[in-house]
């Protein structure tokens, strides 16, 4: 199990509900886009991870900064005396490489990751050295996706290609793994420097009134998704949503506490009432069984109309 788990990042819990909710311009959703295909790359690179045999300490998505340079690891890994930072790429396609960038075979341009591993690398090691560690750094780019192809690559033993995951996967399994409490210490020291929040978020500006009301479908995120006729709008664990698009069943109680987490994390200071959620739900699901599915699962604050929960 690794040592810090990843989390699914804020931005991108944020973009996804915007996604669905309101019409974003063309660059912000290709640039969503883009980040959820990169966060798939990472979880598939953790089920690998999660196999390796060696005490490693794994740490995920650190968000960390040394004299004001912020810089992001996806994966990295403490060993005994080494410590693997680990850039996860999921690309796909047909790319040639060039000294200073990617270039896919349509002449589509990507940074040289080479060029991001080796500021990760110099501003890690400065930031050991700041709090007294001092560790051999080797670091890598993985390309997780098995459709990638990468042409004109140089003999570099920083790319990991999907081809050689396997290797190195057994090369991880057989790094020296004798762990002191300085290992742990460190990691301990890394996990409280992590920033939750990334200076390099690009969610757009919005608004609650400018939001699409509705509950969406868990599957498919349509909004024809309603209580069937006799299937009733209680608390009961039989009552279903059904989604008028895929015919994908959620429960009532999952479908209100889900879009009650959705206003949580676009409007964090925004006070849960039982109005709000009405409206946010767009009047499917009756205000009396709203009222006793917050009562159940939440601590209401204040009393009538004045009440909110936490």
């Amino acid at each position: 199990m690794a040592y810090k788990p990843r989390t699914t990042p804020v931005e991108i819990l944020k973009l996804r509900i915007l996604n669905t909710r309101m019409d974003l311009a063309t660059e912000t959703k290709k640039y969503y886009l883009n980040k959820e295909k990169g966060y798939e790359g990472e979880v598939q690179f953790d089920l690998l991870t999660e196999k390796l045999q060696s005490n490693g300490l794994i740490l995920n998505d650190l968000q960390l900064e040394i004299d004001n340079s912020p810089f992001q690891l996806d994966t990295t890994i403490i060993f005994q005396e080494t410590i693997f930072p680990i850039d996860v790429k999921n690309y796909q396609g047909d790319f040639i490489f060039k000294p200073d960038r990617l270039e896919t075979t349509s002449g589509k341009q990507y940074k040289n990751p080479l060029d991001q591993l080796k500021r990760s690398k110099f501003l890690l090691g400065q930031l050991l050295q700041k709090h007294g560690y001092n560790f051999a750094i080797e670091g890598y780019i993985v390309f997780i996706n098995p459709e990638f192809t990468l042409y004109q690559a140089p003999l570099n033993e920083s790319f990991i290609f999907p081809t050689q995951l396997n290797a190195f996967m057994k090369k991880l399994d057989a790094q020296p793994t004798n762990l002191t409490y300085r290992h742990k210490a460190l990691a301990d020291k890394l996990v409280s420097l992590h920033q939750t929040k990334s200076p390099f978020n690009k969610v757009p500006a919005y608004d609650y009134d400018g939001m699409r009301k509705g509950v969406t479908c868990k599957v498919c995120n349509s909004f024809k998704v309603d209580v069937p006729v006799g299937g009733g709008c209680g608390v009961g664990g039989g009552k279903k949503m059904v989604c008028g698009d895929c015919g994908c069943e959620e429960g009532v109680v999952l479908a209100v506490l889900r879009s009650v987490e959705e206003i949580k994390i676009l409007f964090p200071d925004m006070k849960i009432t039982t109005n709000i959620v009405y409206e946010w739900c767009g009047g499917i699901v009756s205000k009396k069984v709203i009222r006793t599915i917050l009562k159940e699962n939440f601590k209401a604050i204040g009393e009538s109309r004045h009440c909110y929960y936490e």
